[in-house]
């Protein structure tokens, strides 16, 4: 399949970021090496540290990107915006609260 990308729209979602990653990684680990991941996260103008924890993923992984609104537009447009940015041949739709 080459590149999947999972899209994951967030709005104050600090707090569940650190166990939806760790749970994305573990999954992601089982499938063969020939495939690779991209994780786009797109903040949707969260008023807590959402942004703050996509940066030091992006800083600490290669495959975690993310796109910021300047404020809250709703997850449809966030989602629309993960589509239109996605590299992947493939392309899922996670929410961050698992």
């Amino acid at each position: 399949m080459g590149l999947i990308t999972i899209v994951i729209p967030c709005y104050n979602e600090e707090a569940v970021l650190p166990a939806f990653y760790q749970a994305v990684c573990e999954a992601t680990a089982a499938f063969p090496a020939s495939e690779d991941f991209e994780l786009l996260f797109v903040d949707d103008g969260s008023g807590d540290s959402t942004l703050a924890v996509l940066r030091d993923f992006a800083g600490r992984d290669r495959r975690v990107r993310y796109l910021s609104f300047s404020r809250n537009f709703g997850k449809e447009a966030a989602i629309y915006a993960g589509l239109k940015h996605a590299r992947g041949n493939l392309v899922a739709l996670m929410d961050a609260d698992l």
